[in-house]
């Protein structure tokens, strides 16, 4: 049985309470409007969750109560009932519980997704873009919107490197375990012996930034105009719309050429590196709290092999969990990607249910 201490959901609700106040008296600046909302977008859930758990122990009481002071016949019922209220109210306990745990500041966030071919020369590009495809369905599956923020195709197809922005509710939580490396075994088309090759692609996936997230300061960039580039080099339009930022201090540079016009490269250029500093700094952040978590469904690092897709045996392997599923078309197709992130959700929830000593 979980004990959830009642202390801290009288808190939780008086806290909630309190914000909605705020924004509904319209007191807060803009920016203190922007975090409480996304504040109170936060507790909604769990206070959701705290009115259900304590509505189903109240049902409880109600059975425990009718077992001590009922007549036989409404014992008999009472106990007939009470395993199932029971099951009921710990169900209610465990999701309760499990929206108590320390959460990401990102998970609500939209994302930046970055993919880039490995080792395997054309057969990883094209690897790479599967994957790509694979995100952008499981994206409309969602109901998220996808917009390319720059590309660099491959020469026989795919992508050598492609940048995007997912943009929804909880498509960080969603998306971040996809990070790291991403291994394809097949048959390329160009294989004349039926040899299976080996080949990669590295996937990034970064919380977006907002500008209340992270201040850039404008003398610490370095801000070039050019014409966009096309396919064989020839130019795409004859204005100078393609812009390459690059972030002094910590030496990024984003390149966007996708827009015709240069506002809108330079915004998007911008959302880019907003999300790399600020991924930048939450890995120094987690770093310095606790070098532990990478044992938590792995680090997230780029460099570590985290998927293996088997095209021969039509299987895909997360190695951080040991799960193989026998489903390569559906999880390419986004159908059964979930299968895949539900899983590793549930071991990331169980580390943190260890950790707070609850597991």
């Amino acid at each position: 049985m979980i004990v959830l201490p009642s202390d801290r959901l009288d808190a939780i609700l008086a806290r909630h309470d309190i914000v909605t106040a705020t924004l509904s008296a319209g007191e807060a600046d803009s920016d203190s409007f922007v975090q409480l909302s996304r504040e109170l977008s936060e507790l909604d859930d769990v206070v959701a969750a705290i009115r259900a758990y304590r509505a189903a122990e109240a049902e409880l009481r109600g059975v425990e109560a009718m077992l001590e002071e009922g007549d036989p016949e409404m014992r008999a019922l009472a106990a007939e009932e009470k395993p199932e209220v029971e099951a009921a109210r710990d169900a209610a306990a465990k999701a309760l519980q499990i929206l108590l745990l320390p959460k990401d500041s990102a998970d609500e966030k939209s994302a930046i997704l970055e993919i880039r071919a490995g080792t395997g020369g054309d057969e990883a590009a094209l690897f790479a873009g599967d994957l790509f495809r694979m995100y952008a369905r499981y994206a409309d599956l969602k109901g998220w919107k996808v917009e390319v923020v720059s590309e660099n195709p491959g020469t026989m197809g795919g992508y050598r490197e492609v940048v995007a922005e997912v943009k929804g509710r909880g498509v960080f939580a969603r998306l971040k375990f996809e990070s790291g490396a991403h291994r394809v075994q097949r048959v390329p088309e160009t294989e004349t012996q039926g040899r299976i090759h080996t080949s990669a692609a590295t996937v990034a996936v970064l919380p977006e930034a907002e500008e209340v997230d992270i201040h850039i300061n404008e003398a610490d960039l370095k801000i070039d105009t050019m014409r966009a580039q096309g396919a064989g080099g020839q130019h795409v339009n004859k204005t100078e719309s393609a812009i390459r930022i690059t972030h002094i201090p910590s030496g990024l540079v984003v390149f966007v050429q996708e827009e015709r016009s240069q506002h809108k490269n330079r915004a998007r250029a911008m959302a880019v590196l907003r999300a790399r500093l600020y991924e930048q700094e939450r890995s120094q952040k987690d770093a310095a709290r606790a070098a532990d978590r990478r044992a938590q469904v792995g680090s997230g690092d780029r460099s570590e092999r985290i998927r293996t897709y088997n095209f021969p045996q039509a299987r895909v392997t997360d190695h951080r969990i040991n799960l193989t599923l026998y489903k390569l078309e559906e999880v390419l197709a986004g159908t059964a990607l979930d299968e895949l992130v539900d899983a590793l959700v549930t071991e990331h929830q169980a580390a943190l249910l260890a950790a707070e000593g609850l597991g």
